[in-house]
């Protein structure tokens, strides 16, 4: 059997699910019962992990375990179960607009007194907390662009050659120094971080994890390609002001120029995708599928639910003067050897 000798490793579990799906990657145990996922916490570590594995499977894989497990019949079926108890939880949790149109239109709206993550940062946030945001979020920027990929064999038309369009940037317009991915390693690298696929799952938090997943999820069904659409749509529209705040977190903090310029990009950049989004994939989707209409606004919604969440989880623990990180990062060279934020 051939094994993949490259990719991270395989995380330590956090439970009995993710633990079993890990042993059976490695060909040492059997999957977890169905009983067992449909009663697990929809948002819970265990079951946040465990599905992360099975979806790694379709990006880079890990280590010593068999690529040929990707379409294994056993593990998606567990797959499954544990989307169903994902995406179940979504949907009776989002409150979802009435419309796209109402949907978007509040994305629109900056908040005068807001209290995100980014307002955090760009205000009082110290160089910690910058360090521990990127490597939770690495997760995600190491991988940014791929699960939105997935819905272009499902897009055709305006739709189809816009998400194109919007996706040829962030993979750089054919420079490999420009992939955003790679802007956001070199963030990682001005920050004394680990820049190598996969280093942060084990410190990552739950909310953090159910965030990426969402994105598999959307990504790889093509029955939710509306719901990736409004996912995508959330993202956009939402960057370019908060990249605006975090950018200047970056220059308070003196986080350096690649963390400066990862968000100083975004800003410009997503400025430009956020009317590409809204004007040209949103209503090319819906002028050829006018039924998905409510799965776009599912998309968006569920997007900002999760974010919300995984926000709260961060600015409890620093308010609270803890790590947000399920284990320590190393210090970096240049931050302040009197922090102590680490237990």
């Amino acid at each position: 059997m051939e094994y993949d000798r490259e990719g991270p490793q395989l995380p330590t579990a956090r439970g009995p699910l993710s633990a079993a799906v890990g042993s059976y990657l490695l060909g040492a145990g059997p999957l977890p019962a169905p009983e067992a996922v449909a009663a697990a916490p929809a948002y819970g570590d265990d079951l946040q992990l465990a599905l992360y594995q099975c979806y790694e499977l379709h990006y880079r894989g890990f280590a010593g375990v068999s690529p040929g497990l990707e379409w294994d019949p056993d593990l998606l079926r567990t797959r499954a179960g544990l989307e169903d108890r994902f995406l179940s939880a979504l949907r009776a949790d989002t409150q979802v607009h009435d419309t796209v149109e109402d949907a978007v239109g509040d994305l629109l709206v900056e908040p005068v007194d807001g209290k995100g993550v980014s307002h955090f940062l760009r205000d009082e946030g110290e160089l910690w907390h910058v360090r521990e945001y990127a490597a939770q979020r690495s997760l995600y920027h190491l991988k940014e662009a791929d699960p939105h990929a997935w819905v272009l064999p499902r897009l055709w038309g305006r739709a189809k050659a816009a998400m194109a369009a919007v996706e040829f940037d962030e993979y750089g317009g054919g420079r490999p120094d420009r992939v955003h991915a790679r802007l956001f390693a070199d963030l990682m690298t001005d920050l004394g971080l680990d820049t190598t696929y996969g280093r942060h799952l084990d410190a990552a938090s739950a909310e953090c994890l159910a965030t990426v997943n969402m994105m598999s999820l959307f990504g790889l069904h093509r029955s939710l390609r509306g719901a990736l659409v409004g996912h995508f749509a959330a993202v956009e529209i939402t960057s370019s002001p908060g990249s605006r705040r975090l950018a200047e977190a970056m220059r308070r903090t003196g986080a350096g120029p690649a963390a400066e310029h990862f968000y100083d990009e975004h800003v410009e950049a997503d400025a430009v995708h956020e009317q590409i989004v809204r004007h040209e994939v949103i209503d090319g989707l819906l002028e050829q599928e006018p039924h998905l209409a409510a799965d776009v606004a599912f998309g968006i919604d569920a997007t900002g639910h999760l974010e919300d969440r995984f926000g709260a989880r961060l600015l409890a623990d620093w308010r609270a003067g803890r790590s947000s990180l399920r284990t320590p990062l190393p210090r970096a060279p240049h931050e302040p050897s009197e922090t102590s934020h680490i237990s």
